[in-house]
């Protein structure tokens, strides 16, 4: 019987979190794993090189090995791969981490793949689909940042489009302030600030960087941006952005705009806004409904609250409609804010033939939103409330055009 039928009302259809993927993303560590490769031809040897500069062992069992897979076993940067000229066999894949085969006949990769994954051993297949337990993408190698790019093998020649893109955007010099955020992170965790003073101490971190990219990183670097974050975080202060959404669409959301979402803790999105807009936000930031259609939300508690969260030490953004001109009521926000003592920042957002700036949306097609009071402000309970985050669609793309 239904929930209908028998008198009960039916629960709400959440939306799902995230949409469907082709392929989960893992980064696997390889390092001093062994890897098995079977076969012959250039993609192989390729695939043997990846491995090996992801720091495995790697084995190469192949009986007339072609002058490319000479090439790479004979580097003295690449010892770790060994190459037997024989055919290869089951004993081969004992404590094998991964096992990756290159074969021109069908049964013999077919072949391959059973025996791999009759020894426990996740298996690629180059150029076989139904023999691959994972898949090789295109890669962005700024070591230890690494960016990985599949189109689950629908377009290779895309993926290699867009890691051409990605190369040019990223510079080299990130590779090192990455490593310097391996080495730092010890000392950051040690130091005795808070979890919200580390957040703020990595935001400074990635500002720094972003702007510096080819300089070397020094020890003084480090003691100044924490420096700067251990005052901030004694002061106590938060801050407050005023986010332009422009028409409505994710798409059109500025780098600013993204950048600010990225680095939010506390983001207040108007109702009739796409809660696409979410994707560019960490998991971890709260949102909260502030709409004045449907529920009542007057604009004097929108400022309270933002006022009462950001002296909490949240670094608050308000994502509005709105184009490059002072959208509606921001300057009321702007100055409540300031009377307050709090550093505020104006991103306006992208002007596209609509005077309010934003794009109409059924109400009825937003994600269900409990309502839960916000302990510690003055906002009723009507305003909205620290929601459960609307259906996080997985768009690869589109998170890497935002860098």
């Amino acid at each position: 019987m239904s929930a209908v039928e028998d008198g009960r009302d039916p629960s709400p259809a959440l939306p799902p979190r995230m949409q469907a993927l082709a392929r989960l993303p893992i980064f696997l560590a390889l390092d001093g794993k062994r890897a098995v490769i079977a076969g012959n031809g250039a993609p192989v040897a390729w695939k043997a090189e990846l491995l090996s500069a992801a720091g495995a062992h790697v084995a190469v069992f192949a009986e007339l090995p072609c002058e490319e897979l000479r090439a790479v076993a004979a580097q003295a940067a690449r010892a770790t791969i060994v190459l037997q000229q024989r055919p290869w066999r089951i004993e081969d894949f004992a404590d094998a981490a991964v096992a990756v085969g290159g074969f021109d006949d069908e049964a013999e990769a077919e072949r391959f793949a059973g025996a791999a994954r009759a020894a426990g051993v996740p298996v690629n297949v180059i150029d076989r689909p139904a023999y691959c337990d994972f898949s090789f993408g295109a890669i962005v190698n700024r070591s230890p940042l690494v960016i990985g790019i599949s189109t689950d093998g629908a377009a290779p020649v895309f993926g290699q489009a867009i890691r051409s893109r990605l190369e040019a955007m990223i510079p080299r010099g990130f590779a090192r302030w990455a490593e310097a955020a391996r080495h730092w992170r010890k000392a950051v965790q040690s130091s005795g600030l808070s979890s919200s003073g580390r957040r703020r101490f990595w935001r400074a971190f990635a500002a720094f960087a972003v702007s510096n990219p080819e300089r070397e990183p020094a020890s003084s670097d480090f003691d100044a941006i924490l420096s700067a974050k251990d005052q901030a975080t004694a002061a106590g202060a938060g801050s407050v952005t005023l986010v332009g959404a422009g028409p409505g669409d994710p798409e059109l959301l500025t780098l600013r705009a993204v950048r600010a979402l990225q680095s939010a803790d506390i983001i207040l999105i108007d109702d009739h806004l796409s809660p696409d807009m979410l994707d560019f936000a960490r998991r971890e930031a709260k949102t909260v409904l502030v709409g004045k259609a449907g529920r009542v939300c007057q604009q004097d508690e929108i400022n309270a609250l933002m006022v009462a969260l950001a002296k909490a030490g949240g670094r608050v953004v308000r994502l509005k409609g709105g184009g490059s001109s002072m959208f509606g009521r921001a300057a009321e926000e702007i100055a409540a804010c300031r009377g307050a003592g709090l550093a505020v920042e104006v991103v306006p957002g992208v002007t596209v033939g609509r005077g309010r700036g934003e794009t109409p949306r059924n109400r009825a097609n937003s994600p269900t939103r409990p309502i839960t009071p916000i302990p510690g402000t003055p906002l009723r309970a009507c305003c909205g409330s620290p929601a459960a985050r609307p259906a996080r669609t997985a768009r690869a793309l589109r998170s890497t055009n935002r860098g």
